[in-house]
Order: C-alpha cells, then sequence, then structure tokens
C-alpha cells in the first residue's frame, strides 16, 4: 500500500491524526527525526485515538536512511511549491509521500532533488499560505487510493 513520510513533523495531534489515517487506509508511516514531540505524548495519543496498534510506524534517524529504506519506490513531494496539482498525477500502490515540517515545509535541497512532475500540490484560493498537515494527507492519500479503486477497502 502507500507509504506517508513526515520530515521531522512538530505538532502531535497532526501526526496521531495521520497515524489513525494510515491505519484507516493500510498505508505506512515513517517519520524522520528529529521530532518535535515523543511518541508517548499524550496529545499525539489522543489525536491517534487506540489505533495507534492498528498502524505501521516506523521512525528513521535521518532522510538519508528513509530513501534508502524506500529504495525503488517512487516518491512524490507534496509541497505548496510543487508544480504539479496533486490530482493530475497517476499513482500506484507502492509510492510513497513525502510531507515538509508544520512551520517550514521541506528544505529546498530535498524539494529540488525531486523530478518536477513529482513535486506535487494541493490547490488553494491566492494568497493562502498552507493547510493543515494532517489534512493535507488526508487529501492526498485518499486521491490516490481513489485512484486505485480504494483496493482492499470496505
Amino acid at each position: 500500500m502507500l507509504d506517508v513520510v513526515l520530515y521531522q513533523p512538530e505538532i502531535p495531534p497532526n501526526t496521531g491524526n495521520i497515524i489513525r489515517l494510515c491505519a484507516n487506509t493500510g498505508s505506512k508511516l515513517h517519520l524522520i527525526k528529529p521530532l518535535g514531540f515523543i511518541l508517548e505524548d499524550k496529545q499525539l495519543i489522543r489525536a491517534g485515538l487506540d489505533y495507534h496498534e492498528f498502524a505501521s510506524v516506523m521512525v528513521h534517524a535521518s532522510w538519508t536512511e528513509c530513501v534508502e529504506h524506500l529504495q525503488g519506490r517512487r516518491l512524490f513531494a507534496v509541497s505548496t511549491k510543487g508544480k504539479q496539482r496533486y490530482d493530475l498525477a497517476a499513482y500506484a500502490s507502492d509510492d510513497a509521500f513525502l510531507f515538509g515540517a508544520e512551520s517550514r515545509g521541506l528544505p529546498a535541497e530535498i524539494l529540488d532533488s525531486f523530478p518536477e512532475q513529482r513535486r506535487i500540490r494541493v490547490p488553494m484560493v491566492p494568497d493562502s499560505r498552507s493547510l493543515n498537515l494532517s489534512n493535507t494527507v488526508a487529501v492526498v492519500v485518499y486521491e490516490a487510493w481513489r485512484q486505485m479503486s480504494f483496493e482492499k477497502g470496505v
């Protein structure tokens, strides 16, 4: 299934919501250190409710380590600076989506390492800064899963 990668997430409730999303969509979650919280954070657990046991969560020490783990997979960087709308890409079940930290997004050197067609964005009205991280992850994951006819979903 799909993989969701959070680059240095900062806000526990966002990550908790994403854990719940991953559990309910069969997606795997990858967290890249440093994290802005500890994994036992009360807000993280509250937001994820009891879904932690149903979600596959892996923590990576660095972006390089995560890339090595996902070797051979097609990666998409999701950013307000993305060139292609998220709904115009064609996704496959082994794709992975990289999302930046809530306060600063993805570093330019990481974003620039992606081919332009794999730098995707969720449209917003002009002069908007960004959507909430967990909302953006949900929009992108559900579009990719929709394209796969909600495989393994009920």
